[in-house]
């Protein structure tokens, strides 16, 4: 009697049990169609001994072949957007206001810039679809439908809150010699969301005509795309520069002709703020404060005005904290008095250390982009 084989999935590596003479089956996990291509069998010849060149009668293999993916959320429109927000709850390193983000996000895209609400996909830890729940694997499926079959003239969003963080960059590709991570709620099994593999995922499917806006609410989150350039902002004078960060290897970090736009809310070597201090009711992220509130207010026309208005938000909310500690600030950092800022010794004491200020910088909102624009003329719209 046949057996039933083992085949693995070959979008998500799920596994399963199918039964003989199967032709294909629809994966529980992802919602891909795996079809089974199996070779037309072979029938041993009355020979005793092998002849030259006669045919392997070895048991074939069964290999699997991915077919067309099912979307997780069917849409209707031109607009999707996956808003992730991750608070840690009941862990040393918890945050408050990550799921606020998300919700206030979630509002914002849809009273303000008319997304359907089919349309947004919200993954924190209090949804009840456990493929909702801020995982690795889930932050990164949804990632790929995000972008899955997008074509000119749509409008994407990729919205993360939470925790954010660096480690060493062997390739080369890196201009600091480090990559930039995001942590899912499982990182610690799982491991972090490097930045090649989302730039991989969100940036370079991109085809001609399809715009995507990443809006990026973590620590050391000023490359977090890999994008190739990145605008370097003076808040003194409201001008912006735009500098290469193309690998030397000519690795392509770009689309395949879309548009890729990312707002972080720090530069690479800094620490993003989870504070009441803005909104004086209840813990946001600063960054995803600052965004809307310049928009609402009406001050996001153009990407440098949207972007000056979040670093006037930010950098008043650091002064302030800055005053109430007695520190004193100076360009890019502060001098703490009698206490030395040092670097967290690891990414455990990082998260428990948490803050703007432990890292000897206060935040400061970047923005890079797959393409060259004139921040200051080029209208924003999502």
């Amino acid at each position: 009697m046949a057996q039933a084989e083992l085949v693995g999935c070959p979008n998500c590596s799920v596994e399963v049990w199918l039964h003989p003479g199967v032709a294909g089956f629809r994966c529980h996990y992802c919602g891909v169609y795996v079809g089974i291509r199996r070779p037309e069998p072979r029938w041993r010849p009355n020979t005793i001994r092998k002849l030259p060149g006669a045919l392997n009668f070895d048991k074939p293999r069964h290999e699997p072949i991915i077919g067309s993916p099912v979307p997780l959320v069917r849409v209707s429109g031109n607009k999707r957007a996956v808003l992730c927000g991750i608070c840690y709850k009941n862990t040393p390193y918890e945050l408050k206001g990550c799921i606020n983000d998300v919700n206030c996000m979630k509002y914002f895209l849809t009273t303000r810039f008319n997304f359907p609400e089919d349309s947004i996909v919200t993954l924190t830890e209090v949804e009840h679809d456990s493929k909702r729940i801020p995982t690795k694997r889930n932050i990164q499926r949804w990632m790929r439908w995000l972008v899955q079959d997008c074509q000119a003239g749509d409008s994407l969003v990729f919205h993360y809150s939470g925790h954010g963080s660096q480690q060493k960059d062997y390739t080369g590709h890196e201009v600091d010699g480090y990559d930039e991570t995001l942590l899912p709620l499982d990182f610690q099994t799982a491991g972090m969301i490097v930045d090649n593999d989302i730039n991989d995922t969100l940036v370079k499917p991109l085809p001609p005509g399809a715009r995507l806006h990443a809006i990026i609410d973590a620590c050391h989150s000023g490359t977090i795309l890999d994008l190739p350039y990145v605008c370097l902002f003076n808040p003194s004078g409201g001008k912006c520069a735009w500098e290469d960060h193309t690998p030397q290897n000519g690795m392509r970090k770009g689309t395949k002709g879309g548009e890729a736009i990312s707002f972080s809310g720090c530069d690479d070597d800094q620490t993003s703020a989870d504070t009441k201090a803005l909104s004086k009711i209840t813990s946001t992220g600063a960054m995803t404060y600052s965004f809307i509130k310049a928009i609402e207010k009406g001050e996001g026309k153009t990407y440098g005005s949207l972007l000056s208005s979040m670093s006037g938000t930010v950098r008043e909310a650091c002064q302030k904290k800055a005053k109430s500690k007695n520190m004193v600030i100076e360009g890019g950092g502060y001098k703490p008095g009698k206490v030395e800022a040092t670097k967290p010794s690891s990414l455990t004491n990082m998260l428990l250390e948490g803050g703007s200020y432990k890292q000897g910088k206060f935040q400061e909102p970047q923005l890079s982009s797959s393409y060259l624009f004139d921040v200051n003329e080029t209208p924003f719209y999502l």
